[in-house]
C-alpha cells in the first residue's frame, strides 16, 4: 500500500457491517449469535451471487452456503430480494466511509498520496461489492427503482464530496466550470474502470497502471497541478 492515507482504505471500505437496523423479522434484536447467523447469511449471499444469476439464488441455496435452515434464513430476511437490498443498502454506507478519504490532505506536499488513496479506495470498494453491484445495475436495467435509488446514492456520496473538495481548492478546476460535473466524470471513470478491471488484465494492461493513470487525472482535476516526478507508484493488490 502507498503510503499512510493509503493504508486508512483497509479500516474504512469493509464489508464487515451491513445497513439496516438489526433486528428479526419479528421485531427481536438479536445478540451476538444472531448477529453471527446474520453475517453468515449475507456472506453467504454474496457468494452466490458472485457465481449464480441472482434471479436464480434461491433461499435454500443461502441457507446451505451458510451452513443453516431456510427457517434461520427467514427469522432476518423476508426473501432473497430483501437480503440483496440490506446488501446494497450497506454500499451506501461504505461509500459514505469512502467519501472520507476524499477529505485527506491535498496541500501539495501530499496531494499524491492522497490521489492514490482516493482512487485505490474506490477500486477495493467497488471489488469488495462486485457482486452486488452486478445485481443493481441487472435489476436497474429492469427497471428497480429501489436498487436504482441506492446505486445513486452509493456514487453521489463520493461525487459531492469530490465537488466540494474542489470548490474548495479555491481556483477553477482544469478539468472544467462546474465542480458537480467534474466530479460526477471523475467517479463514471472510476466506476467503469473498475467495472472492467478484468477486461483491462486481459488485454494485458495492469491494474497498477491504471490506478496511476486515474490518479493523475484525479490529482490534476482537484488541486490543477501536475504530479511531482519521483511520485511513489501504485501498488496493487492493497
Amino acid at each position: 500500500m502507498s503510503g499512510q492515507p493509503g493504508r486508512a482504505v483497509a479500516d474504512i471500505v469493509t464489508l464487515a457491517d451491513y445497513a439496516e437496523p438489526l433486528s428479526t423479522t419479528d421485531g427481536r434484536v438479536p445478540g451476538q449469535r444472531g448477529r453471527q447467523t446474520r453475517r453468515r447469511l449475507l456472506d453467504a449471499t454474496v457468494e452466490l451471487l458472485t457465481t449464480t444469476s441472482w434471479r436464480s439464488v434461491k433461499v435454500t441455496d443461502i441457507a446451505r452456503e451458510a451452513q443453516t435452515s431456510p427457517a434461520t434464513f427467514y427469522q432476518y430476511f423476508g426473501n432473497v430480494e430483501h437480503a440483496i437490498r440490506v446488501l446494497a443498502d450497506g454500499m451506501v454506507d461504505q461509500a459514505a466511509q469512502l467519501s472520507g478519504l476524499v477529505g485527506g490532505d491535498w496541500s501539495e506536499g501530499a496531494s499524491w498520496q492522497t490521489a492514490l488513496a482516493v482512487t485505490e479506495g474506490f477500486l477495493t470498494y467497488w471489488e469488495e461489492n462486485r457482486a452486488v453491484f452486478r445485481v443493481v445495475d441487472l435489476a436497474t436495467e429492469e427497471g428497480d427503482a429501489q436498487l436504482r435509488g441506492i446505486r445513486v446514492r452509493a456514487l453521489n456520496a463520493v461525487t459531492v464530496a469530490l465537488a466540494e473538495m474542489i470548490e474548495r481548492q479555491g481556483a477553477l478546476s482544469p478539468a472544467g466550470s462546474d465542480p458537480m460535473a467534474v466530479a460526477g466524470t471523475l467517479v463514471a471513470m472510476f466506476a467503469s474502470v473498475s467495472a472492467h478491471r478484468s477486461g483491462f488484465e486481459y488485454w494485458g494492461i495492469r491494474t497498477h497502471h491504471l490506478i496511476d493513470t486515474q490518479a493523475r487525472m484525479l490529482h490534476w482535476a482537484v488541486t490543477g497541478r501536475p504530479v511531482l516526478s519521483g511520485a511513489s507508484p501504485a501498488v496493487w493488490p492493497i
